[in-house]
């Protein structure tokens, strides 16, 4: 996985492949990403391309899921059409029905699944599969999208330094680590640490509320680490951006830390 969207090619049979795209939210470049898969994979495996696109979570205002890729140039015409899935649109009790466990971190963004009693049933269900019981951290990362903070602490058990465990915050953090390294041994871990949790938070921002305003980042860019940290646990749970910038503004003039969450 790789920022907001993975993609997969999956051999069906002799007659056709299926192009695979996974994201986040609908993004207004997957059209033209989805055309470009399904292209090379039906040129590299000589087979015709079934190309589908799985949201995982609605768009933001004003954004269109779009249903296909269509460009004109100098009179000539490119056309790709390509299977939409919305997760919220599909019910969860099929989940259960047809023993789809891959799919129980998925529960709570499913249409039904922000129910409290389905979602305590797709956590005894995950913890009972050795497989798949790594992904707790998932299902609790959306879990948090379409529930109270509270209510996901009390049926999971979990609180917000699960997150930290998950490899996609690893996997971010490393990243800013091996910038960090870069510029110097014990220096650079730790301005390679502070980029990785900043990326982390703005990504969870945005993913949350949308585009950020500018003076927003600009503050962010200048806590220290284990501020940092306590942002990226309010910007899971606040329910506005209000509440998170807010919130920055109380760290950045060293007050309580309660009162921005009033």
């Amino acid at each position: 996985m790789h920022g907001h969207q993975v993609e997969l090619v999956l051999y069906v049979s002799d007659a056709f492949l299926i192009a695979n795209e996974i994201q986040l939210r609908p993004d207004r470049r997957m059209a033209a990403r989805l055309r470009a898969y399904a292209a090379l994979a039906e040129e590299r495996y000589e087979l015709l391309v079934y190309p589908v696109v799985v949201n995982i979570l609605p768009p933001a205002p004003r954004v269109e899921i779009a249903a296909s890729y269509h460009s004109e140039c100098q009179g000539l015409v490119a056309h790709q059409d390509f299977k939409v899935i919305n997760l919220w649109q599909e019910d969860v009790n099929l989940v259960f029905e047809r023993h789809l466990t891959t799919l129980l971190p998925f529960v709570p963004v499913l249409k039904g699944g922000q129910d409290e009693a389905v979602l305590s049933r797709a956590v005894t269900l995950l913890r009972a599969d050795e497989a798949i019981s790594g992904l707790e951290p998932l299902l609790a990362f959306f879990a948090s999208f379409v529930l109270e903070s509270e209510v996901v602490r009390r049926i999971m058990r979990w609180d917000m330094a699960v997150l930290r465990e998950s490899p996609w915050y690893a996997e971010i953090l490393q990243e800013g680590i091996e910038q960090g390294r870069e510029q110097g041994r014990e220096q650079g871990i730790e301005q390679g640490r502070e980029q990785g949790q900043m990326e982390m938070l703005l990504h969870i921002l945005r993913r949350r509320f949308g585009p950020l305003p500018p003076d927003l980042v600009a503050r962010i860019g200048d806590l220290r680490l284990d501020q940092l940290g306590q942002v990226v646990d309010v910007a899971l749970e606040a329910p506005t951006l209000a509440v998170v910038k807010a919130f920055v503004a109380t760290l950045a003039a060293n007050g309580p830390i309660e009162s921005a969450l009033k």
